[in-house]
């Protein structure tokens, strides 16, 4: 279930691993991230097809959107003809209703106007973009290919068009601050996409900044800073309308036999949550009067008011915060916080 209360909808994955990509950015190797193995044979229209039926077939639609997702590759970079071949594929599932619509990932410097015409009358609904920094020197230094002026370029397109963009951040990149993440962030609110994902570089084995990590020019950020940054890059995006829908890598087996170095953490988003909520509690609580107080919370939010191993609600009572407070969990919406004083004496 969304925090509406909707059922989120079913994102069937094809992967096309590195396909359309001109060329190695310094953070990736996509077989470990996606678990496709790099040197596998192409993706052919019958194997979407096969895999939109495995999928269809195992989880029935039950009152959810359901979406095919391009992902892996930077589908826009691919040759016309391929990109017909693929999205050709989806189209009998489009026109008897069974898929309601197609997203993909793509680069920002293959991304124009007739593209986004191109793809929105086959089907796609949703583009993410690889934009990954909002500053040229992190993208030279990170091998990118692209710049920040095509990345503005691109999210103005794809906004002015019918089709939903998102941006996909990466933070801890070589040659990126605090400070120019943060500007960043500020400058993407501006160009207005409407959702945003964010990654932590993660040092993998096969990538450009395992070498740069062994050779000691190259340091990850630690997770706390990353937990810290992702908590302040969502803050800025959030209070301009633009959600977070992800924060870090899924788990799977071939990142943990792959991963060398880095702030990689299976739950991250919900660590970076719950940082989020505490400051929102300890900022409330500071506020309050030296007498008895209820502080209800909606029972959704438990986990994220506790934090990992409790440490949130350690952290309140080492401060003296939750002295004179009870707290409640209630059934009311989620990520509402509410403080009454409370009349009867606080056992």
């Amino acid at each position: 279930m969304n925090h509406n209360g909707t059922r989120a909808p079913l994102i069937i994955p094809i992967f096309i691993s590195h396909e359309g990509c001109p060329h190695r950015c310094l953070f990736c190797n996509q077989s470990p991230i996606t678990g496709v193995k790099e040197l596998a044979p192409a993706v052919q229209a019958s194997d979407v097809k096969l895999e939109i039926d495995k999928w269809l077939t195992r989880s029935p639609r039950r009152g959810r959107q359901i979406q095919v997702a391009f992902y892996g590759g930077s589908f826009t970079a691919i040759s016309l003809e391929r990109q017909q071949e693929l999205l050709g594929a989806v189209q009998p599932f489009l026109r008897d209703g069974r898929i309601d619509f197609i997203r993909l990932s793509t680069r920002p410097d293959y991304i124009d106007a007739a593209t986004a015409d191109f793809l929105w009358g086959y089907g796609v609904r949703v583009v993410e973009l690889g934009i990954q920094s909002m500053n040229d020197e992190t993208l030279t230094a990170s091998r990118r290919g692209h710049t920040l002026a095509q990345s503005i370029q691109a999210l103005e397109i794809l906004t002015a068009s019918k089709i939903k963009t998102g941006a996909q951040l990466m933070i801890g990149l070589p040659a990126e601050t605090t400070a120019g993440a943060l500007r960043g962030a500020k400058h993407l609110t501006r160009l207005k996409p409407d959702f945003a994902r964010i990654y932590p570089a993660l040092v993998i084995k096969g990538s450009g900044l395992a070498a740069l990590y062994e050779q000691k020019k190259y340091r990850p950020l630690t997770l706390n800073r990353t937990i810290v940054l992702a908590a302040k890059i969502k803050n800025v995006l959030a209070a301009n309308g633009i959600p977070v829908i992800r924060i870090g890598l899924p788990p799977s087996t071939e990142l943990a036999e792959s991963l060398i170095a880095g702030p990689y953490h299976p739950a991250l988003g919900e660590l970076v949550a719950a940082r989020i909520f505490f400051k929102r509690v300890r900022k409330i609580l500071r506020q309050r009067p030296a007498t008895n107080h209820k502080l209800i919370i909606a029972a959704r939010d438990r986990s994220i008011f506790y934090g990992q191993k409790k440490c949130s609600l350690y952290r309140l009572k080492n401060l003296g915060l939750l002295d004179k407070v009870t707290v409640i969990f209630a059934n009311t919406i989620r990520g509402q916080i509410e403080l009454r004083e409370n009349v009867e004496s606080v056992i």
